[in-house]
């Protein structure tokens, strides 16, 4: 397993072509002569640099095992080289081989390859591992070298001389794991276990190992460090030895090293020409990562984020417990997601979800934290090596932190850029880091006029916001709220003012927040400003933050007044964000003036309409609400408006037959709207009303809709 992936893992970085991986088959013998000694040739040529000491590409480590595995090549060398010269006949069981030995030399470079272009701390980690595939190979040459029949052929008595010392050094091959490479590998391995007792290594301990020892001289060493250890968690997850939690140790201890070791100076020339260079890259591929990465099925629909304690309620849906507890005592006694009514507020633990979570977070090297109040029996054991992971962490955090305080502006601009990739993922980051103290200083680079200190600031901050407790403490940090939309209204860059919008989105979360949130100002208006105007990413950050300030009843006349309104019902034509769009309208139009400003706009009857016949079911479903409510709270002109669309029967009926449950709701009230106005040119019958479904009951009439406080979404919160 682990030679497979050491081969798989190299292929990925070399994409060598198909022919490298198959024996030659259809050459003469004299051909296939020729194309070994160009191989071996080849090998003793670029491979001279493997046994150098260091420096120049050679190797640190394995070097014992590597001079060992390159003399047998040069000695085969030796052999091909005088079988072409001789030009005899081979027998035929000489051809076969050779041909065999195509393909062990090939994995001979392959592993020396491997070793060249590794990482130091890989090395070192997988010492056993790599020492185990040189002594196979040995043993691979062994039994080649076994087999051929060297009585069989002509060879010069010299080189007959060599290749039966071989055969007799390769018969004694023993496993070679190198003495001082294995003091490394352990000496490396306990800074991971201080980590996890909680104690943090000696300073100038860790200089010695990694500097002096290591030859990890500089930030750009320890950067391609880091990088290498994370591309083996991303590409091999699952067939490498130690799991991906380990190795997560490993790369927050190298990325506490990085600051403590050379600090905060930039490790290349033009960081800020390759940072603005790159942000695009930067931003999308952490979008790519965030949540996206959590399966749907373990995000609570309210709060969006991992459910620690999963519970069923009365409609069969799964909440985390905190967030349904926390809607049940709000007054709420409908389901979020359904709009049902709650027979009864028992939450049922969902055990086997639960399970299921575990397992995700022990994968993926993230710390579970079980609620208070479990059976111990219930208790998630996450692997110690995470715990090294957290500690590492937190002791990065205290060192960025203390630059975001004290640092220079560069040095502020680099901690800032640290935190917001510390924060991107685990709750356990986000939470120490607000704890340490990072959110008043972030919030004083919200300012800066320097632009990537200013994006890097505000995207920490909404990575930070993931976690519930530190919403809290960015909406009471005084001044922290009103400088977020700063960044929203003036952002020097476009991803700033994106994540700005993000950010709003995350912390209206909280129904408190949703009137502050509005009330700052010119909040609103920049939302609505980046939903027309924006780009896609940056109209579906402002579509999701004016999604959630609509489900606050005092939003709707600010939401009007400021041009939301308007800006979402443009919206109802844009792809990628008509659904939300409609949602919000949904919303909004269930208050008299907000009906009034929704049928005032001469395209939103139109845009509904729209999305009623082509839209996703969930679109289908917000657009038929919207369209109800504007014609109850719109008047009778709203109503003769909805009413005279000529494809309003057909869209009604296909509704009640293949909607969701939600919609069909909707469209059986809408039709009883049309019934009752006095002119309708439509009957009940030719709208099925006639037909069984669970929105025709007297006692459902209305009710489906009162319980119905706010239209059910799926929206993740990026974290980036």
């Amino acid at each position: 397993m682990a030679s497979a992936a050491i081969f798989s893992s190299l292929r990925r970085r070399r994409s060598p072509s198909v022919d490298a991986f198959v024996a030659p088959v259809d050459l003469t013998d004299g051909a296939l002569l020729n194309t070994l000694f160009a191989v071996t040739s080849e090998m003793t040529s670029s491979l001279s640099g493997v046994t150098s000491a260091f420096g120049g590409g050679g190797l640190m480590f394995q070097r014992r095992n590597s001079r060992a595995l390159v003399r047998k090549i040069k000695v085969i060398h030796v052999m091909l080289e005088n079988l072409c010269e001789l030009g005899s006949n081979l027998p035929g069981s000489a051809v076969l081989c050779l041909r065999e030995m195509y393909l062990v030399l090939y994995r001979c470079k392959v592993l020396l390859d491997y070793c060249l272009q590794s990482s130091v701390l890989w090395l070192l980690i997988q010492n056993h591992s790599i020492s185990g595939n040189f002594h196979d190979l040995s043993l691979e040459i062994s039994t080649l070298l076994d087999v051929f029949p060297l009585g069989d052929v002509e060879l010069s008595d010299d080189v007959r001389e060599q290749i039966e010392l071989l055969r007799k050094q390769c018969r004694n091959t023993r496993l070679l794991i190198d003495k001082q490479d294995e003091i490394l590998r352990r000496k490396l391995f306990s800074f991971l276990y201080e980590f996890e007792s909680g104690r943090v290594p000696e300073t100038m301990e860790l200089y010695l190992f990694f500097v002096d020892k290591l030859r990890i001289t500089d930030v750009k060493s320890f950067r391609a460090e880091i990088e290498f250890l994370e591309e083996q968690i991303v590409n091999q997850e699952g067939d490498i030895e130690p799991t991906a939690s380990v190795l997560y140790g490993f790369v927050a201890l190298a990325r506490y090293c990085r600051f403590l070791l050379f600090g905060f100076k930039n490790g290349e020339s033009g960081l800020r020409d390759k940072l603005k260079k790159g942000k695009r890259r930067l931003a999308s591929q952490e979008i790519t990562d965030t949540f996206i990465s959590v399966p749907k099925d373990f995000a609570c629909p309210i709060t969006l984020d991992l459910m620690l304690d999963p519970v069923i309620i009365s409609t069969g849906q799964t909440y985390d417990r905190s967030s349904i507890t926390r809607w049940m005592e709000e007054g709420h006694c409908t389901c979020p997601k359904t709009g049902q009514v709650l027979i009864h507020t028992q939450l049922v633990p969902n055990r086997a979800l639960r399970n299921l979570i575990m397992q995700w977070c022990n994968a993926h090297g993230i710390i579970y934290n079980s609620p208070e109040g479990l059976d111990s029996s219930e208790m998630f054991a996450a692997p110690s090596a995470s715990k090294a992971a957290i500690e590492a962490n937190k002791a990065t955090a205290q060192l960025l932190i203390q630059q975001l305080a004290d640092g220079s502006q560069g040095a502020k601009t680099v901690a800032a850029r640290e935190i917001r990739l510390l924060a991107k993922t685990g709750r356990e980051n986000r939470a120490y880091i607000a704890e340490a103290g990072a959110i008043p200083h972030l919030k004083a680079l919200l300012s800066s006029v320097n632009a990537v200190a200013q994006e890097n600031s505000v995207t920490a901050m909404l990575n930070l916001s993931i976690y519930d407790k530190n919403k809290s403490r960015i909406v009471d940090e005084t001044g922290c709220l009103g400088s977020i939309v700063k960044v929203l209204r003036f952002g020097h860059t476009t991803e700033a003012r994106e994540n700005a919008a993000a950010t709003l989105f995350s912390l209206s979360a909280v129904h408190d927040y949703k009137k502050r949130i509005a009330q700052e100002d010119g909040a609103v208006e920049a939302l609505a400003g980046l939903l027309t105007e924006g780009t896609q990413r940056g109209k579906k950050d402002a579509v999701t933050a004016l999604f959630n300030l609509s489900t606050h009843m005092d939003n709707c006349a600010k939401m009007i007044d400021s041009g939301a309104v308007a800006a979402l019902v443009q919206a109802l034509g844009f792809d990628g964000v008509a659904e939300e769009a409609a949602g919000a309208l949904a919303l909004i139009v269930r208050q008299p003036i907000g009906a009034e400003a929704v049928g005032n706009e001469e395209t939103a009857v139109a845009g509904l309409i729209s999305m009623m016949r082509s839209g996703s079911p969930k679109g289908k479903e917000n657009a038929v609400a919207a369209l109800l409510e504007l014609c109850r709270g719109g008047g009778a002109a709203a109503t003769q408006r909805v009413l005279k669309v000529p494809a309003m029967i057909g869209l009604l009926h296909s509704l009640l037959f293949t909607g969701t449950k939600r919609a069909r709701r909707k469209a059986a009230s809408l039709a009883r709207v049309f019934q009752r106005c006095e002119n309708a040119p439509l009957h009940i019958n030719g709208l099925g009303i006639g037909y069984p479904f669970s929105g025709n009951s007297a006692a459902n009439r209305d009710s489906s809709f009162a319980g119905d406080v706010s239209v059910p979404m799926s929206i993740s919160v990026p974290v980036v």
